[in-house]
């Protein structure tokens, strides 16, 4: 137990210097004034309503966490979820590699609180099914209420488009008649996962859902500065990019999620309002993270032993 904990001590250690060292690479890649040029080009209302859905989304990501540390079949207070699942995500966001560099920082709250580190690893599970229910949800809302036009993004008819979302949905619907119906664990060679409950089944595809819709929500209205797209085509896009993000690990997606989206896209000089994006979506988050990180790991290291783990759960 004391190896693992310095294991993850220095894993979330690590995660905080490449963190930093993220933000000024990624920022370095563009110069003060084309950051600023792309702001500039954006109408500030559409700003502040971008920056909201930010909010919005990693509120709905504090959900995963509220779910998951209950299917964990632990309680705790909304304002530690929150605030472990922030720290966690603004770094994950950024470093990549999610289950590993977000589970570091996730462990450092939650043992302190009373989780196990078989708990906090159903934790990360629960919350990466729940990130896989949430986008194909999404993907298959968007393919089939545009009708085919998102489909005509991808290159594909209406009709295949269709199919293509039906298949998405299909999806969320097995899971939960999984959830409903099978109370044993499944196991696929040493993998083992139980099926939460229905309700907290009908959480994660919610929560998930809104969370990625926020996301896409985000991207349109930045884009709305430049030129008059739909939503549904900018969510179709975005779910394809952030698949494509998701396969190839590439730190933030860096890179990835704007190729993907400016090929799926047919929108002109959009790379402005996309640079915007990552700067309010993963680079404010991760400026704000990185400091709160470093102040609760100060505030806890002066905390008696005790009085951490016996925080009141609600």
């Amino acid at each position: 137990m004391v190896t693992r904990r310095r294991v993850f001590k220095i894993l979330a250690a690590l995660a905080i210097v490449v963190a930093a060292f993220l933000v000024y690479r990624s920022l370095g890649r563009y110069s003060l004034e084309e950051i600023r040029l792309s702001v500039a080009s954006i109408p500030q209302q559409r700003l502040l309503f971008a920056f909201a859905f930010v909010v919005g989304s990693y509120t709905c990501l504090s959900g995963f966490d509220w779910l998951a540390v209950r299917y964990a079949g632990h309680a705790l207070l909304y304002r530690q979820v929150a605030l472990a699942s922030f720290c966690s995500l603004s770094i994950g966001h950024n470093v990549g590699m999610a289950a590993l560099s977000s589970g570091a920082v996730r462990y450092r709250f939650y043992s302190r609180w009373g989780l196990s580190g078989e708990q906090v690893a159903k934790v990360i599970i629960f919350c990466g099914v729940t990130v896989g229910l949430g986008l194909v949800t999404l993907a298959g809302l968007a393919l089939i209420i545009t009708q085919g036009r998102g489909g005509d993004l991808l290159g594909i008819n209406e009709m295949t488009a269709v199919a293509l979302g039906c298949i998405c949905l299909l999806v969320p619907t097995l899971y939960l008649l999984i959830c409903w119906r099978v109370r044993l664990p499944l196991i696929l060679y040493r993998w083992s996962f139980q099926p939460p409950s229905v309700w907290l089944a009908l959480g994660q595809i919610a929560v998930g859902t809104l969370n990625f819709a926020c996301v896409a929500a985000c991207i349109h209205q930045l884009l709305l500065g430049i030129s008059a797209v739909n939503y549904l085509t900018v969510a179709t896009a975005y779910v394809t990019a952030n698949i494509a993000a998701l396969i190839s690990h590439v730190p933030g997606g860096l890179g990835v999620l704007e190729a993907t989206i400016l090929g799926v896209l047919p929108i002109d000089a959009s790379i402005g309002a996309l640079v915007v994006f990552r700067i309010l979506y993963f680079f404010v988050p991760l400026m704000v993270g990185v400091p709160t990180l470093v102040a609760s790991e100060t505030y806890f290291r002066r905390q008696p032993r005790g009085r951490i783990s016996k925080q009141p759960a609600g």
